[in-house]
């Protein structure tokens, strides 16, 4: 108990410097900076702001009660993080949860671990983070994913490194930005699930995405049943696609093509004839989509 109340005790002496204007800490370099970066600091909460670049978007009512009456009772455990913006003003990075719980039983202030960094670094820190920590629904992670991929310029080879993750998670994150919006919004909700939107994406047209889509809620499908309807809508359009061209494509073609599709995170157009013989066609729009490909296929 005591150790607990040095510790709390600490974090006020730290607070009371961060509001001396005399002062003020703005970089890494200044006086007593090496005090607060790194370490727990009691600050007020409403010197605290919200991160424009915060991934999470949905915050579950009940779960968010639940949290703050825990934390009533136990404290904050957990501090939240924030970057130093002016004298006494922060941004959060990190706690969104615990920002807003504390808030809503009316803390004053809340341990938080101070960085400086410019807000390319608080992007990636709060994105990061949050993906790594924060129970984020399978879009919010896929609008992350893409958001480092966009603003911070990551390949998803460096993304793959920089989260923990495999690069063919990642893409099937990715993948699940081409459906359709409402279907998005389904697997947000919760109505479908990842899985079913991984076979959903397979289809291109929106409109037959979303009449599948209606099916799986309406009938309550499987994921696996999901991936029958999506073979048998494909089957479907392949035999269309045979009989006005007069050429019919080989059933084995199927799985290899939706393969290198899932890895190369491309269309893939495969043709063969009944012998075995055919050609694959891999299409891209930019030489750095054809260096990323060159770099799947063999290796580099």
């Amino acid at each position: 108990m005591a150790k607990a109340t040095k510790k709390q005790a600490l974090g006020r002496g730290l607070s009371a410097l961060l509001k001396d204007p005399d002062n003020d800490i703005n970089s890494v370099a200044d006086k007593n900076a090496d005090k607060v970066v790194g370490n727990i600091v009691e600050l007020d909460i409403e010197a605290i702001e919200m991160n424009p670049f915060q991934p999470r978007s949905n915050f579950n009512d009940e779960a968010l009660q639940e949290l703050a009456t825990s934390i009533k009772e136990l404290g904050v455990i957990q501090p939240i993080t924030v970057r130093k913006l002016e004298f006494n003003t922060y941004q959060l990075v990190s706690g969104e949860r615990r920002y807003r719980a504390s808030k809503l039983i009316g803390l004053a202030t809340i341990p938080a671990y101070i960085r400086i960094a410019n807000d390319q670094e608080s992007l990636e820190m709060a994105l990061v983070e949050n993906i790594q920590r924060q129970d984020l629904d399978p879009i919010e992670i896929a609008l992350s994913y893409q958001r480092l991929i966009d603003e911070i310029q990551l390949t998803q080879e460096k993304l793959s490194d920089r989260v923990g993750k495999k690069r063919s998670t990642i893409t099937n994150y990715l993948r699940l930005l081409r459906l359709d919006p409402i279907i998005q919004t389904g697997i947000r909700d919760g109505f479908t699930t990842m899985g079913h939107g991984r076979a959903l994406v397979n289809i291109e047209k929106k409109e037959d995405q979303i009449g599948l889509y209606e099916k799986i809620v309406g009938q309550n499908l499987s994921v696996r049943d999901t991936e029958k309807a999506v073979r048998a809508y494909q089957d479907a359009k392949n035999n269309t696609t045979s009989n006005t061209s007069g050429v019919k494509t080989p059933s084995f073609v199927q799985e290899p093509m939706e393969q290198l599709h899932n890895y190369l995170n491309t269309k893939v157009k495969v043709s063969a004839s009944q012998n075995g013989k055919g050609k694959i066609s891999i299409p891209f729009s930019s030489k750095e989509e054809l260096e990323r490909l060159k770099k799947l296929i063999i290796g580099e």
